[in-house]
């Protein structure tokens, strides 16, 4: 029988709180992968991490203060590129938001806003294909997201709760950025001019939105006109709706805001 000492166990859940796998963790020391899932299961069950194991309270249940900053901005993730998944497999509902590998600033504010959401939570993070999925286990999700039903968001209809709308109304900028995160970019455009018989390049700034339900695009420039900014649909297509906001005003708006993506 084999024996792991108590640093190579250090080891293995430093590298396992920094979302490494335990099959690349068992690989690289040398463990048996059943091992290591043992060490990550008792490291996360000390921590009361584990899924289901508590019921922390609900801010919709139970009354408690919910950060409605974060929870804007959650909630423009959620919409554009989230899902919850709950099945009878499933002890605990989970929450994902999709991003993309190249943006690790974004995971961050998106692990930091779960985690004020549902401080009680423990959020985690799965790599996939080209994108890192960050998730978070709560029975309460259908509680803070009720919009949640059968099927694709843009195949039913999507509106917010009054509750919900106060908050967005209180914190617009944040579901605007959550939006932009999940489903939008900053892309800057260029034309030339003929200025003194000379041929001048000139670049340009601007945000856009795409999203394949009306609900959620309405959303998003209702958002937009609270904050006056300015916008225009433009490209739409048989399965997605695009926004773009163009304007020198309003991209000034959006980048003080909003900014690129990182």
């Amino acid at each position: 029988m084999n024996f792991h000492g108590t640093e190579v166990r250090q080891r293995a859940l430093a590298l396992l709180r920094g979302g490494a796998k335990n099959a690349d963790v068992a690989r690289e020391l040398n463990v048996p992968q059943g091992t290591v899932s043992y060490w990550k299961h008792k490291d996360r069950a000390t921590r009361g991490e584990c899924p289901g194991r508590h019921s922390p309270l609900c801010a919709r249940c139970d009354g408690r203060d919910l950060d409605g900053s974060a929870y804007s901005y959650l909630l423009g993730l959620y919409l554009g590129d989230g899902h919850i998944a709950h099945s009878p497999a499933m002890r605990v509902p989970s929450l994902s938001i999709s991003c993309t590998d190249t943006w690790p600033g974004l995971i961050d504010a998106c692990v930091q806003a779960m985690q004020s959401v549902l401080p009680g939570n423990h959020a985690s993070k799965v790599q996939r294909q080209g994108c890192l999925d960050v998730k978070i286990y709560s029975k309460h999700l259908a509680c803070l997201f009720p919009q949640h039903g059968p099927g694709k968001k843009h195949e039913r209809h999507i509106a917010l709760e009054p509750w919900q709308q106060e908050i967005v109304d209180a914190y617009p900028w944040h579901f605007i950025r959550g939006l932009i995160h999940s489903d939008g970019s900053r892309i800057t455009n260029w034309t030339t001019r003929l200025i003194g018989g000379e041929r001048k390049r000139y670049e340009y700034p601007r945000y856009f939105f795409t999203n394949s339900s009306a609900d959620i695009i309405g959303l998003f420039t209702d958002a937009l006109d609270h904050v006056g900014v300015d916008w225009k649909p433009t490209n739409q297509s048989r399965t997605a709706q695009n926004i773009s906001v163009a304007r020198k005003a309003s991209v000034a708006l959006m980048d003080a805001h909003v900014g690129p993506k990182h």
